[in-house]
């Protein structure tokens, strides 16, 4: 059974920063890829930023040079530290781990944490 759990939402003000944090339980997120998504209200889930187990990196173009994924296998742990934050990165965000074992795509989504960017 995989759990992941989020943490490190809030309220910020526009131009502030926020890191956060999801920390996987089990043993496969070594051989697993891992990414963040978000929600905003009456919109559809959308990938933010991704990172494989080789750690290479993807983003969405809208937060490209201010978000930057990480992830510590020691720890079975994924970051994501946002700087520059803008209102429209207000949303739901969530963490995902990826795990393909032959052709067999597994996704495991956390319960969320709200990023809230207001003045």
């Amino acid at each position: 059974q995989v759990q992941l759990v989020e943490s490190g939402g809030g309220l910020v003000q526009p131009g502030g920063s926020l890191r956060l944090s999801c920390a996987a339980s089990g043993s496969i997120f070594s051989i697993s890829n891992m990414g963040w998504y978000r929600q905003a209200p009456g919109k559809p889930r959308e990938m933010v930023a991704t990172i494989t187990v080789g750690g290479r990196t993807n983003y969405a173009d809208s937060v490209k040079g201010r978000f930057t994924i990480s992830r510590d296998s020691a720890k079975n742990t994924v970051h994501l530290q946002m700087n520059s934050l803008k209102p429209e990165d207000t949303a739901v965000y969530y963490c995902n781990l990826e795990l393909t074992i032959v052709v067999v795509i597994t996704n495991y989504w956390g319960q969320g944490t709200q990023v809230t960017v207001s003045s």
